[in-house]
């Protein structure tokens, strides 16, 4: 008796579920974050083929993310002939669609104020020869702005360089972002 009260109940059920399942609401989601499409910077990032003026070129990995945490990598090429020598953290600065500093955002040196991120190693000199790289990492929680750009100096003293990741930064105001210090590309 009781399993031909639970009949309707189960039909009610997958009726519901095949609903929101074919509306797309609830059970199948979009990707929090499309790829950008192509148009004008409203930032002066480098450009796409050859070495800048500065003799180095910045990139940046996807963002990679789990728990809320997010975590995406910065690359320095050196493209220009001669060493270039970088030590300590990147400063790095979180810009709007239109380039201006996403308000509240405050970055760090270390991953230490940035919940479940790996340990920083520590800044050590390194000189990169021509063609060779160093990474950082970025390190943020997860909230409701987005990021467009990103004006990194590698090292105090040099000249910032403006790069637009391939996906935002989800990070907003009374967010800490934390960086990791420049290592090796092994």
């Amino acid at each position: 008796m009781i399993a031909t009260d639970l009949g309707p109940l189960r039909a009610t059920a997958l009726a519901g579920a095949l609903t929101l399942a074919l509306s797309g609401c609830g059970l199948f989601t979009e990707p929090a974050h499309k790829p950008r499409a192509a148009r004008s910077p409203a930032v002066a990032v480098q450009q796409a083929h050859g070495c800048p003026p500065s003799g180095v070129r910045l990139g940046t990995g996807p963002v990679d993310g789990a728990m809320g945490l997010r975590a995406m990598t910065l690359t320095l090429t050196n493209c220009s002939e001669r060493p270039y020598e970088v030590k300590g953290h990147p400063a790095v600065r979180v810009l709007d669609e239109q380039g201006a500093p996403l308000t509240g955002v405050r970055t760090v040196e270390g991953t230490d104020e940035v919940f479940m991120a790996p340990q920083d190693p520590g800044a050590a000199p390194l000189t990169l020869a021509p063609g060779e790289s160093a990474r950082a990492g970025l390190y943020w929680r997860m909230a409701a702005e987005d990021g467009t750009y990103l004006r990194v100096v590698p090292q105090q003293g040099r000249e910032a360089l403006n790069v637009r990741p391939a996906e935002p930064l989800d990070i907003g105001p009374q967010n800490t972002l934390g960086t990791t210090a420049w290592a090796p590309v092994s």
